[in-house]
Protein backbone atom coordinates (compact mmCIF):
# COMPACT_ATOMS: atom_id res chain seq x y z
CA UNK A 1 0.00 0.00 0.00
CA UNK A 2 1.01 3.85 -0.76
CA UNK A 3 1.32 5.98 2.32
CA UNK A 4 0.73 9.89 2.14
CA UNK A 5 1.82 11.52 5.45
CA UNK A 6 1.31 15.17 6.07
CA UNK A 7 3.37 16.86 7.77
CA UNK A 8 7.40 16.63 8.35
CA UNK A 9 6.78 16.39 12.79
CA UNK A 10 8.01 14.26 15.21
CA UNK A 11 4.86 11.95 14.75
CA UNK A 12 4.77 12.30 11.31
CA UNK A 13 8.30 11.25 10.62
CA UNK A 14 8.15 8.26 13.00
CA UNK A 15 4.98 7.37 11.23
CA UNK A 16 6.99 7.63 7.66
CA UNK A 17 9.75 5.38 9.04
CA UNK A 18 7.31 2.66 10.94
CA UNK A 19 5.64 1.88 7.92
CA UNK A 20 8.33 2.10 4.96
CA UNK A 21 10.40 -0.30 7.40
CA UNK A 22 7.11 -2.84 7.30
CA UNK A 23 7.21 -2.93 3.01
CA UNK A 24 4.98 0.25 2.68
CA UNK A 25 5.75 2.74 0.13
CA UNK A 26 5.69 6.40 1.76
CA UNK A 27 5.64 9.97 0.53
CA UNK A 28 6.34 12.15 3.42
CA UNK A 29 4.71 15.64 2.35
CA UNK A 30 5.58 18.94 3.76
CA UNK A 31 4.70 22.34 2.97
CA UNK A 32 8.35 23.02 2.59
CA UNK A 33 9.16 20.26 -0.10
CA UNK A 34 13.38 20.55 1.04
CA UNK A 35 12.35 20.03 4.56
CA UNK A 36 11.03 17.14 4.00
CA UNK A 37 13.75 16.00 1.17
CA UNK A 38 16.59 16.52 3.86
CA UNK A 39 14.34 14.75 6.94
CA UNK A 40 13.89 11.31 3.87
CA UNK A 41 17.79 11.57 2.73
CA UNK A 42 19.31 11.68 6.65
CA UNK A 43 16.63 8.50 7.08
CA UNK A 44 17.86 6.89 3.95
CA UNK A 45 14.39 4.02 4.01
CA UNK A 46 14.20 2.69 0.29
CA UNK A 47 10.73 3.02 0.28
CA UNK A 48 10.60 6.49 1.61
CA UNK A 49 10.14 9.00 -0.37
CA UNK A 50 9.92 12.80 0.13
CA UNK A 51 7.38 15.20 -1.58
CA UNK A 52 4.78 18.34 -1.24
CA UNK A 53 1.52 18.02 0.34
CA UNK A 54 0.63 17.43 -3.58
CA UNK A 55 2.41 14.38 -4.61
CA UNK A 56 1.25 13.24 -0.63
CA UNK A 57 -2.11 13.53 -1.49
CA UNK A 58 -1.84 10.57 -4.66
CA UNK A 59 -1.77 7.98 -2.03
CA UNK A 60 -4.94 6.12 -1.74
CA UNK A 61 -4.22 6.14 2.46
CA UNK A 62 -3.27 9.64 3.75
CA UNK A 63 -1.89 10.67 7.13
CA UNK A 64 -1.78 13.85 8.32
CA UNK A 65 0.37 14.82 11.32
CA UNK A 66 -1.02 18.26 12.17
CA UNK A 67 -2.52 19.52 15.29
CA UNK A 68 -6.02 20.61 15.73
CA UNK A 69 -5.06 23.92 16.99
CA UNK A 70 -2.61 24.70 14.02
CA UNK A 71 -5.57 24.46 11.57
CA UNK A 72 -5.80 20.70 10.59
CA UNK A 73 -9.55 21.24 9.83
CA UNK A 74 -9.36 24.03 7.36
CA UNK A 75 -6.66 22.24 5.45
CA UNK A 76 -8.39 19.09 4.81
CA UNK A 77 -11.12 20.73 4.60
CA UNK A 78 -9.07 22.61 1.37
CA UNK A 79 -8.15 19.03 0.20
CA UNK A 80 -11.58 17.52 0.37
CA UNK A 81 -11.72 17.28 -3.65
CA UNK A 82 -8.63 15.02 -3.70
CA UNK A 83 -9.21 13.07 -0.32
CA UNK A 84 -12.63 11.99 -1.61
CA UNK A 85 -13.41 8.60 -0.87
CA UNK A 86 -9.95 7.63 0.22
CA UNK A 87 -8.93 6.10 3.57
CA UNK A 88 -7.77 9.29 5.94
CA UNK A 89 -6.24 7.68 9.13
CA UNK A 90 -6.61 10.53 12.07
CA UNK A 91 -3.84 10.07 14.54
CA UNK A 92 -4.11 13.79 16.24
CA UNK A 93 -5.45 14.65 19.70
CA UNK A 94 -6.84 17.59 19.79
CA UNK A 95 -4.66 19.30 22.72
CA UNK A 96 -4.52 22.88 23.89
CA UNK A 97 -1.53 24.73 23.41
CA UNK A 98 0.32 23.27 26.47
CA UNK A 99 -1.21 19.53 26.35
CA UNK A 100 -3.16 20.21 29.96
CA UNK A 101 -6.20 19.86 28.33
CA UNK A 102 -8.35 19.93 24.86
CA UNK A 103 -10.03 22.27 22.90
CA UNK A 104 -13.12 20.47 21.72
CA UNK A 105 -15.74 19.74 23.94
CA UNK A 106 -16.67 16.52 25.77
CA UNK A 107 -19.37 15.35 23.22
CA UNK A 108 -17.66 15.18 20.39
CA UNK A 109 -13.97 14.14 19.07
CA UNK A 110 -11.11 15.18 16.67
CA UNK A 111 -11.80 12.30 14.48
CA UNK A 112 -15.57 13.10 14.16
CA UNK A 113 -14.76 17.01 13.07
CA UNK A 114 -12.68 15.83 10.67
CA UNK A 115 -15.55 13.21 9.28
CA UNK A 116 -18.08 16.38 9.76
CA UNK A 117 -15.82 18.35 7.48
CA UNK A 118 -14.83 15.39 5.00
CA UNK A 119 -18.23 13.76 4.46
CA UNK A 120 -16.79 11.99 1.26
CA UNK A 121 -13.22 10.81 2.94
CA UNK A 122 -13.37 7.49 4.90
CA UNK A 123 -12.28 8.76 8.10
CA UNK A 124 -10.21 6.25 10.87
CA UNK A 125 -8.55 6.57 14.00
CA UNK A 126 -5.87 5.10 14.87
CA UNK A 127 -2.23 5.84 16.97
CA UNK A 128 -4.45 8.53 19.38
CA UNK A 129 -3.34 6.34 22.73
CA UNK A 130 0.52 6.63 21.38
CA UNK A 131 3.32 9.08 22.90
CA UNK A 132 5.35 9.82 19.91
CA UNK A 133 8.66 8.07 21.95
CA UNK A 134 6.92 4.93 21.95
CA UNK A 135 8.08 4.38 18.03
CA UNK A 136 11.81 5.00 19.15
CA UNK A 137 11.54 1.70 21.71
CA UNK A 138 8.34 0.12 21.13
CA UNK A 139 9.11 -2.85 23.19
CA UNK A 140 8.08 -3.00 27.24
CA UNK A 141 10.09 -5.61 28.41
CA UNK A 142 8.80 -7.95 25.71
CA UNK A 143 5.33 -6.37 25.54
CA UNK A 144 3.70 -5.57 22.58
CA UNK A 145 1.25 -2.38 23.40
CA UNK A 146 -1.91 -1.71 21.72
CA UNK A 147 -3.38 0.91 19.11
CA UNK A 148 -7.22 1.46 18.99
CA UNK A 149 -8.81 1.55 15.83
CA UNK A 150 -12.24 3.14 15.17
CA UNK A 151 -14.13 4.21 12.79
CA UNK A 152 -18.02 4.29 11.13
CA UNK A 153 -16.64 2.88 7.78
CA UNK A 154 -15.81 -0.86 8.97
CA UNK A 155 -13.83 -1.94 5.66
CA UNK A 156 -11.59 1.27 5.89
CA UNK A 157 -10.64 -0.27 9.17
CA UNK A 158 -10.17 -3.41 8.17
CA UNK A 159 -7.93 -2.09 5.90
CA UNK A 160 -5.82 0.13 8.60
CA UNK A 161 -5.90 -2.86 10.69
CA UNK A 162 -3.71 -5.26 7.95
CA UNK A 163 -1.14 -1.87 7.46
CA UNK A 164 0.05 -2.64 10.88
CA UNK A 165 1.46 -6.00 9.61
CA UNK A 166 4.55 -6.02 10.31
CA UNK A 167 4.90 -3.28 12.87
CA UNK A 168 5.51 -3.20 16.47
CA UNK A 169 1.62 -2.83 17.94
CA UNK A 170 -1.30 -4.96 18.27
CA UNK A 171 -4.33 -3.42 16.57
CA UNK A 172 -7.37 -3.52 18.15
CA UNK A 173 -10.96 -2.73 16.55
CA UNK A 174 -12.08 -0.44 18.97
CA UNK A 175 -15.58 0.38 17.58
CA UNK A 176 -17.35 2.65 16.41
CA UNK A 177 -15.80 6.78 15.27
CA UNK A 178 -17.64 8.27 18.32
CA UNK A 179 -15.05 5.65 20.37
CA UNK A 180 -12.19 8.32 19.38
CA UNK A 181 -13.97 10.77 22.35
CA UNK A 182 -12.64 8.20 24.91
CA UNK A 183 -9.55 7.20 23.54
CA UNK A 184 -8.47 10.68 22.72
CA UNK A 185 -9.17 11.29 26.08
CA UNK A 186 -7.26 8.21 27.66
CA UNK A 187 -4.45 10.49 26.14
CA UNK A 188 -4.71 12.97 28.59
CA UNK A 189 -5.29 10.58 31.78
CA UNK A 190 -2.34 8.78 30.57
CA UNK A 191 0.14 11.69 30.03
CA UNK A 192 -0.70 12.87 33.56
CA UNK A 193 0.05 9.69 35.35
CA UNK A 194 2.81 9.17 33.27
CA UNK A 195 4.50 12.72 34.42
CA UNK A 196 3.47 12.03 38.19
CA UNK A 197 4.99 9.01 38.30
CA UNK A 198 8.25 9.30 35.59
CA UNK A 199 7.21 7.56 32.87
CA UNK A 200 5.99 10.44 30.60
CA UNK A 201 6.46 9.88 27.68
CA UNK A 202 7.61 6.49 27.27
CA UNK A 203 4.17 4.60 28.54
CA UNK A 204 1.35 2.99 26.42
CA UNK A 205 -2.61 1.03 26.90
CA UNK A 206 -2.03 -2.86 26.59
CA UNK A 207 -5.61 -4.24 27.74
CA UNK A 208 -5.40 -7.39 29.33
CA UNK A 209 -7.97 -10.48 28.81
CA UNK A 210 -8.34 -13.88 28.16
CA UNK A 211 -10.98 -15.70 26.49
CA UNK A 212 -14.30 -16.45 28.35
CA UNK A 213 -17.20 -18.71 28.28
CA UNK A 214 -20.44 -18.54 29.58
CA UNK A 215 -20.65 -20.29 33.24
CA UNK A 216 -16.78 -20.00 33.53
CA UNK A 217 -17.59 -18.01 36.72
CA UNK A 218 -19.80 -20.60 37.85
CA UNK A 219 -17.33 -23.74 37.88
CA UNK A 220 -14.35 -21.17 39.40
CA UNK A 221 -15.78 -19.31 41.82
CA UNK A 222 -19.68 -20.65 42.04
CA UNK A 223 -18.37 -23.93 43.78
CA UNK A 224 -17.15 -21.41 47.07
CA UNK A 225 -20.38 -19.58 47.35
CA UNK A 226 -22.62 -21.84 46.83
Amino acid sequence: MKIGILGTGRMGVRLAVMYSAAGHEVVLGSRDTARAQRIAAKLAHPRLAAGGYQEALDAPVILPAIFIRDGLLDQLEAMSERLAAKILIDITNPFNQDYTDFITPWNTSGAEQIAERLPRTRVVGAFKNVWWEVFDAPDFAGAISDVYVVSDDEEAKRQVIQLGEGTPFRYLDAGRLANARTVERMTLLSGEVGSRHGFFPRMNYKLLGERWTPGQADQTIGPLIA
